[in-house]
């Protein structure tokens, strides 16, 4: 209806702005076209939408068809979920009352095959590569592994294991493995294995390495062990030395400090004391040898007292012949001047070795003291988590202690002694002096004839 009245008014404008007929039955043409053309395009787009409508309806059929199927399905799912859930329960619950203790069983068998597992690694017995070890390791990983009950060939196969690792203890048998010398080189050898003990080499003890499948060879040789030499030579009820625990004893023991490395780690204190020490035993020796020396010759002099010789109490005797008129009271003063003299001699450098052997615990002291400000230095920069850090001061700290105690006793012990022997020496010319001043007091009694009781 628009259309209808549009094109009067249309041509009712063109009459009156002057528009000839024949322009104006032209465009009369190409708007009816175009009238016809929108009126075909608009069926066309009404089939399309008419089409697409259908289509999106077929497909919201489907998907409702669809999702009644997945509602049976979930709503079926479901009623299984259950009824499988409640016969899973009454299955295990089932299995409970079936299996009674054998679900102990069971956590101590899997506890052992881990056990064997762990053991097994560094194991000599495990050097064998054969075919029933390595059956057996895979029993012992399923077993160790495992979070049902283990099946019977399991355990048979597990039992079967055991047995043969415990006849392959009480056996010694060659073995060929790949052994890591000193430097560090790796060859494949041919060993002897001292059933579950050790590996036994060329050069002596092995280590076996279950991680790296190889032996390693010992830092630390015990006098008296074995090789692949003296084992052939070896007969039976000899006795041999061995590490039953499997390398750790002789590890420890090629870990333990040297006199000289326990020297090193005493410091400067250390030295100063071995100085000491040295020192100290010098002396003592040669005041030691003076002093015996000095016995055996007044020993000898005691016999012929008739001829004073050049020894300490030849030289009291010298004193008694030079004077024979003079007075008692005179000699025994010239003898007991000559006898302090003599004392002097006997003790000289008795002092200092006592000097010594009070200096060498104190400075044990002082490197004791040392080496803890040392310690907490180090702790204080690291902290206490690790021993091994600390261990250096403590070391220095206890070492040279014991440095001290042994430097000092036998110091002590020698000056004791050479004391001793000074002691005697003295007592022994105050004695014959004693007895000359006596003899002295008898004028009967001829001065050149003199009597010594020592």
């Amino acid at each position: 209806m628009k259309m209808k009245n549009l094109l009067p008014n249309l041509l009712l404008a063109l009459l009156m702005s002057g528009v000839s007929l024949p322009v104006l039955s032209d465009l009369v043409d190409k708007s009816q076209a175009a009238h016809i053309e929108g009126k075909a395009h608009n069926r066309e787009r009404e089939s399309a939408f008419q089409e697409q409508e259908a289509a999106l309806k077929n497909q919201l059929t489907a998907l409702q068809t669809q999702q009644e199927t997945l509602e049976r399905e979930t709503e079926t799912l479901s009623d299984n979920f259950t009824t499988n859930e409640k016969t899973l329960s009454d299955l295990e619950q089932t299995l409970h009352l079936e299996t009674g203790s054998l679900g102990e069983v069971f956590g101590v068998v899997r506890q052992v095959g881990r056990e064997l597992q762990q053991g097994r690694v560094d194991s000599p017995v495990s050097a064998s590569q054969s075919d029933l070890a390595r059956e057996y390791n895979r029993t012992l990983d399923d077993i160790a592994d495992a979070k049902v009950l283990p099946s019977l060939s399991k355990l048979n196969a597990l039992f079967v294991g055991m047995s043969n690792d415990l006849v392959a203890s009480g056996e010694i048998a060659p073995v060929q493995v790949n052994v890591r010398d000193v430097s560090g080189a790796i060859h494949e050898k041919s060993v002897q294995r001292l059933g579950n003990i050790g590996l036994v080499g060329q050069d002596g003890y092995l280590e076996w390495d279950g991680v790296r499948q190889q032996a390693n060879l010992l830092p630390y040789q015990p006098n008296g062990g074995l090789t692949n030499a003296t084992l052939r030579q070896t007969k039976a009820g000899e006795f041999v030395t061995i590490d039953p625990t499997r390398g750790e004893v002789l590890n420890q023991l090629s870990n333990m400090p040297t006199l000289s490395q326990r020297f090193q780690q005493a410091g400067v204190v250390g030295k100063i004391i071995a100085g000491l020490l040295t020192v100290g035993l010098g002396i003592a020796l040669v005041r030691g040898v003076v002093l015996l020396r000095t016995r055996l010759m007044i020993r000898a002099q005691i016999k012929h007292p008739e001829t004073a010789g050049n020894n300490p109490l030849g030289r009291v005797l010298k004193v008694y012949y030079s004077e024979p008129n003079r007075s008692l009271d005179s000699l025994e003063l010239r003898l007991m001047e000559t006898i302090m003299d003599e004392q002097q001699g006997f003790e000289k450098g008795l002092s200092m070795l006592k000097l010594l052997a009070a200096i060498a615990p104190m400075l044990g002291l002082l490197g004791t003291v040392t080496g803890m400000i040392e310690t907490f230095q180090v702790i204080t920069q690291f902290g206490n988590s690790d021993p091994t850090v600390m261990a250096g001061g403590i070391s220095m700290a206890l070492v040279t202690t014991v440095m001290g105690l042994v430097a000092a006793m036998p110091l002590l012990l020698a000056h004791n002694m050479l004391t001793t022997q000074a002691e005697m020496l003295r007592g022994t010319l105050e004695k014959i002096g004693v007895s000359l001043v006596a003899q002295q007091s008898e004028v009967s009694i001829p001065t050149s004839v003199v009597e010594l009781r020592a």
